[in-house]
């Protein structure tokens, strides 16, 4: 679980996070969703910080229903697809989430 400091602390993350979700016409739900898979597990070094945001966002996606392919979340936040095809199982995971055997 993450602090309200935390949210504040990487708001300009989370900015960038609801900038890919309005790209990708995300749901309310999956952009809370990824915000809290997100602030749940931000890394220390910012090179990897747009990695996990981006993962973040596919599983919020998938989780909320509104579940997006990771090609089209990875151009709507600027990484390659194996940047989150690496990361989104272990968000889930960490969340107490088993992710889909596909």
């Amino acid at each position: 679980m993450y602090s309200a400091r935390e949210r504040v602390e990487h708001g300009e993350w989370l900015e960038t996070l609801e900038r890919i979700a309005d790209r990708l016409e995300l749901s309310t739900e999956a952009r809370s969703c990824a915000a809290e898979f997100f602030l749940a597990d931000v890394p220390d070094e910012d090179r990897s910080k747009r990695a996990v945001l981006a993962a973040s966002v596919y599983a919020g996606s998938l989780v909320a229903g509104d579940g997006r392919t990771q090609g089209d979340v990875a151009a709507a936040a600027g990484v390659s697809r194996l940047s989150i095809q690496q990361r989104w199982k272990d968000l889930l995971e960490a969340a107490g989430l088993e992710p889909p055997g596909w």
